[in-house]
This record gives structure tokens, sequence and C-alpha cells, in this order.
């Protein structure tokens, strides 16, 4: 039987699940040896948020609440925070209110990870930070596919005049050729939108869409069985936005909407995207200010990030 902590959870310096830290470009010069295979990342950038700002502090805020992580995954049968396999890498360097300088930043930070095979996984922020991400995986590897859990396809023109917007990032990606249309999906779409024609840009873009409806009928099992046929098994990215998850279980986030998954449903649906090797993670959109005392959104969102981690060690397994 493993000993328990050796100290109280809310002890120490607060990485994330208390994970050694190596800063970014520490982790970048290390040797093949010595390198870890997955790196956390926070990018505490909101100002291209378009309803409630705060994701700034979600990195801190997830960072905290995953004290209550514990190795090892009961279900995957995984060690998820293996020592010197997972490391947190700090913060990203960004310019509040200025997208653009942003994510050349973001890119500048995760490419040489990206280069040497570390998988990054990224504590956002708003979406926005998923175009620097992008940059880094498609500068190595080409168009990558991407597969996103999102109440919202992002894919917009513009945005107050804004191109690099949260509700734009996914156009701009494309139109970067950073991700493969053909081999991504958008999972989870639900609520009001302008005109029609919100959601048939998105499809003439090359994306699938999946509906809230869609995939609960479908089931986590289905739901994966899609993933795997659309976006293959090999070098995803999967970009996970807090409101896809209803506000009843995750009410801290930028634009909620109603109607969501429930934190069991979100949970069974990224466990059964076991078998697909991901290049990179983020989980955006969680809005601390927002949540009650409690913190139930950045506690979801730890968890949520903790079954990333175990796709990533399932995968170091295979």
């Amino acid at each position: 039987m493993s000993p328990p902590r050796s100290a109280p959870r809310y002890t120490g310096i607060r990485t994330f699940a208390s994970l050694e830290h190596v800063p970014l470009a520490a982790l970048a010069a290390a040797d093949a040896e010595t390198r870890a295979e997955v790196a956390i990342v926070g990018i505490p950038f909101d100002t291209a948020t378009s309803w409630r700002p705060g994701a700034r502090f979600a990195p801190e805020a997830i960072r905290s609440a995953s004290v209550l992580l514990r190795p090892w995954h009961p279900r995957h049968r995984v060690e998820v925070l293996r020592e010197g396999a997972v490391v947190d890498a700090g913060d990203v360097g960004i310019t509040p209110g200025n997208a653009a300088r942003t994510s050349d930043q973001i890119a500048a930070a995760l490419s040489p990870l990206s280069a040497e095979g570390t998988a990054t996984l990224v504590l956002g922020g708003d979406h926005t930070v998923a175009l620097g991400e992008l940059r880094a995986h498609a500068a190595g590897a080409g168009p990558v596919p991407l597969l996103v859990i999102d109440a919202h396809a992002d894919t917009w023109d513009e945005y107050y005049g804004e191109r690099i917007f949260h509700g734009t990032f996914l156009r701009r990606a494309i139109e970067e050729d950073l991700v493969d249309p053909a081999r991504s999906l958008v999972a989870g779409l639900r609520g009001s939108l302008y005109s029609p024609t919100d959601l048939e840009d998105a499809r003439a873009l090359g994306l699938e869409l999946v509906t809230i409806e869609e995939l609960r009928a479908l089931g986590p099992d289905g739901f994966a069985a899609g993933a795997r046929a659309r976006c293959g098994s090999e070098g995803v990215v999967l970009s996970f936005d807090i409101d896809a998850v209803d506000p009843s279980a995750a009410p801290a986030t930028g634009t909620p909407e109603v109607g969501g998954l429930s934190a069991a449903e979100t949970l069974a649906f990224v466990r059964a995207l076991a078998g697909i090797t991901f290049a990179g993670f983020d989980l955006v959109e969680v809005s601390p200010p927002y949540d009650p005392p409690a913190q139930i959104t950045s506690l979801l969102a730890a968890n949520i990030a903790y079954e990333m981690l175990a796709l990533a060690a399932l995968a170091r397994a295979r």
C-alpha cells in the first residue's frame, strides 16, 4: 500500500497535484533521457473574451483545486502522476489586452516542447490561447487533427471587429493551416445562435459538428468511436471548453449555456477517449470569480485535467 502524503495537502507551493515544478526554459533544454513526457502549462489570458472575464485566474485556481488528486486511476488502472513523467512548467508570459502578441508568445513558449515530443496540457485562459498552442503543434507536425468539446463552434470571422478572439480561434487555425478540418470535430454544441449560418459556416470549413443531443444519444463509447474514426488515433489535440458542462456543475465560465453535460457525463466522455494518443490538451474558459465558495468549477476542471493526464499515461503504457 502506498503511503499517504508526508504533509497535509494545503501546505507547500501550489503546483498541479503537487507535481515537481520545472520552468519552461529548463524543460525545453533538458536532454531526452530526463525530459518529462507531459508538461502542464498555465496561460492566464482572458482579454479576448466577449462576456465574463476572469479566466486569467484559472491556472491558479485549478492548481489549487488539484491538490486533492491522487496518482492512481482505478478505472484505467494506470499511474497518472508518475514522478518525472509529468511536471508543472509554470505559466507562459502573456500580454494582457493583446491577443495577437499573446498568441505569438504562446507559440514561442510551447514550440520547443512540441518539437521534442513533450505533450502539453494547457490550463487557460480563454479559448483564444488555443491558437498559439496549435501553432506550436503544427510547426513540426503540419496540420493536426483537433477534437473540441465545446458549447460553441468558435468559427466566427470576427467579433467587435477583432479577428483574434475566443469565438474565432478555430477559423483562424484552419486559415493558417494549423488544423486539418477533415480530421476534426466539435462536440457538445447547444444554445441560441445569431443565425443559421453560425453552424453552416462551421460545416463549410470542413468540420464535423455534434450537437449536445447527438452527443448524449451516442453515449461515451459511441462518441469515442466516432472521434477515432474522424480524428485518427495519433497526434490528436483535445481542446475542452468548460462551457460544455452545464452551469449547474460548472457555473464559473465566460459564456455559460444551459443544458450541458453533468460532471459525471463529462468525466465519462473524456475517459472513453482511451486508445487515442494525444499530442496535447487544453482546458479553457474557467472563470474563478464566478464560482461559489465551494469552487466547484475549478474542482471539476482539475479532475478533467487529471482524466487528460490519464489518457497520456495510457498512451505511455502502450
